[in-house]
């Protein structure tokens, strides 16, 4: 099989099951992943902050210290992207993870298509070039202000006040979903399909989690809830 990853990107699996990491780690690496894997929390806490990553994997369901305080401690220093895995898809896991800092999930048993499917979407947000539209927000170039909040969409950099910002992948691209259509209401699905890029009605618990994020990093009144319809980004 050719390889559809390049060989630099790395990601680090934690997955208890040795069969299931096992089979992960095999899978991912047929399709050019670069794949470091650990059976438990702190081994994988270990590995993150001695190597270099530019994905994480993280199962929910650890010995030692679990996927969702794992994704915590890592969130202290990094915003590389996390995909959480969980066996219980429509459990507190999920929501627990979402919360943590995670970018997405998936639920086990997972096909390694769509474990593929994510990975990609994870590392394009990462990559994400915007070309937000006119809006009522001032415009200096590439540079759009909200009153005290302004965003480089060129050095993709966020301020609040003249302070930066220190946002996910995930989170800054969909502020920026927000910033090109500021006033704009913006449904769940059509978040869901541009950030998330989900192609059929995904979860919107991403969405409402990420928002609330968003919300305690740049204060809560600046992305206004539509009830019914979605949210908005005051202009």
């Amino acid at each position: 099989m050719s390889s559809s990853a390049p060989p630099a990107v790395r990601v680090l699996l934690v997955e208890d099951d040795d069969l299931m990491r096992r089979s992960f780690t095999v899978a991912l690496e047929r399709y050019g992943y670069a794949v470091k894997a650990a059976p438990d929390g702190l081994t994988g806490l270990e590995l993150f902050r001695d190597e270099s990553f530019d994905l994480l994997i993280l199962d929910v369901l650890l010995p030692g210290l679990d996927g969702i305080g794992l994704c915590r401690r890592v969130r202290e220093t990094s915003l590389v992207p996390v995909l959480m895995m969980s066996a219980r898809g429509d459990g507190l896991d999920v929501v627990a993870g979402l919360e943590a800092g995670a970018d997405d999930y998936v639920v086990k048993p997972v096909d390694t298509y769509v474990l593929v499917a994510r990975i990609r979407s994870l590392l394009r947000r990462a990559t994400y070039a915007p070309h937000p539209a006119p809006g009522s927000a001032t415009q200096e170039g590439r540079t759009l202000v909200f009153g005290d909040l302004t965003i480089d969409t060129a050095g993709m950099e966020v301020t609040l006040d003249g302070s930066p910002v220190a946002l996910t992948p995930t989170e800054l691209k969909l502020l920026l979903e927000f910033a090109a259509r500021p006033g704009v209401v913006l449904e769940r699905h059509t978040l869901l399909r541009d950030v998330w890029e989900y192609g059929w009605d995904g979860d919107s618990r991403v969405v409402d989690l990420c928002v609330q994020r968003l919300r305690r990093k740049l204060g809560r009144d600046r992305i206004e809830t539509v009830r019914g319809f979605g949210y908005k980004l005051r202009p």
